[in-house]
């Protein structure tokens, strides 16, 4: 017998976020988030909340926790892209079908309780966020704020009925010395035309991120899933990258004093975290402070040019001078993810000698 209950309380919130620790107790490559910061995640202090209706449930056989999964009704996609889609999350489970079905069966009955006809996920919470269960590329351990499974999740979404909706790509470039010649060119003529790239300032980071929001709500919003940036979100990312983000690969592309492209590559922490094991100790800080320096991998987290600026050498010009700055310490670049049918993006990054090394999937289901 399964048993699935919602989680509401602080000590259940709690089983919620130490579920996967047991789970993947054995596998080296897990990369927790901080046990604090996956509470203040869960909480009201993430604006997402204000916006949707979150449930999280907890699978138990046997008085033990063998699964959970959340239940999410996002009004900003149903309103931005009308469409009656739900979602799930967060989902962890043993190598069973038995616990798959049993809460993605409680998910599907609460999305058509509120009115939603397909079900679609992982989300965690949004596009915004982590999302998709990693089906290829299970040699290498995650990079910063990207998905990590187990390599039977895929299985499981298709015993259930579970459908492609959209892979996501993530691409690996060793960093090189020189970047290739047509690129700079590329650069060179988007300088011409009186773009320029700037770092950003960590003192006035609110108003950076300002300048990123204006970007990225242009430069993203017909992609699959997009969801706008509210300046409450803003407000929260900004939070959590001000303290990882580096000046000098974290820049802002302007024409005329004003925003028009921004990209971000960020140390892949995930080293840290996977020493730290989800908690903020003297030992761990020691050993986080220790291993910070033997971090050789970056992930290229964000990239968007408004759309007004595309094909005019912006994002070449912001690679010439992350790379600048990347090439000093770091041996390779994560580019992710991309969406499967970005063909500018893909072919822009395989320009530079990049190779597809991950691929994540979206799913769905008709409830």
């Amino acid at each position: 017998m399964i048993e699935v209950s919602e989680a509401k309380t602080d000590q259940e919130i709690k089983e919620f976020i130490k579920f996967p620790f047991e789970l993947y107790k054995n596998d080296p490559f897990y990369s927790p988030e901080l046990i604090k910061d996956q509470k203040e995640h869960f909480s009201t202090a993430n604006p997402f909340f204000k916006n949707a209706t979150v449930k999280f449930f907890l699978a138990r056989q046997r008085g033990e926790t063998v699964g959970r999964i959340t239940s999410i009704v996002n009004q900003q996609h149903i309103r931005y892209h009308n469409e009656k889609a739900g979602f799930f999350g967060f989902f962890e489970s043993r190598n069973d079908p038995d616990i798959a079905n049993t809460l993605l069966d409680t998910v599907s009955r609460d999305l058509r309780g509120a009115g939603m006809t397909v079900m679609r996920g992982p989300m965690d919470f949004s596009t915004n966020e982590q999302c998709g269960f990693l089906i290829d590329g299970f040699n290498e351990p995650p990079m910063l704020m990207t998905p990590y499974n187990p390599i039977y999740y895929p299985e499981l979404m298709q015993q259930y009925g579970m459908t492609k909706a959209k892979d996501l790509l993530a691409f690996i470039l060793d960093v090189p010395e020189e970047l290739p010649e047509k690129v700079l060119r590329v650069a060179s003529l988007a300088e011409r035309r009186g773009i320029k790239i700037r770092q950003i300032q960590k003192k006035r980071f609110n108003e950076e991120l300002r300048a990123f929001k204006d970007v990225y709500n242009d430069a993203w919003n017909t992609n699959w899933g997009f969801i706008p940036l509210t300046d409450d979100d803003l407000e929260y990312l900004g939070k959590r990258l001000k303290p990882i983000a580096p000046p000098e690969m974290t820049l802002i592309a302007e024409k005329d004093g004003k925003p028009v492209g921004f990209l971000g590559l960020l140390p892949d922490f995930n080293l840290l975290l996977r020493k730290m094991k989800g908690r903020l100790t003297a030992i761990s800080i020691l050993k986080a402070l220790y291993y910070q320096r033997t971090i050789t991998d970056l992930r290229l987290l964000l990239l968007g040019v408004k759309s007004a600026y595309r094909h005019r050498g912006v994002d070449a010009l912001l690679f010439r001078e992350a790379f600048k700055a990347g090439r000093k310490r770091h041996k390779r670049v994560e580019l992710s993810w991309i969406l499967e049918d970005n063909e500018p993006v893909i072919r822009l990054i395989e320009m530079f000698g990049s190779s597809l090394y991950k691929r994540y999937r979206i799913y769905e289901k008709r409830i």
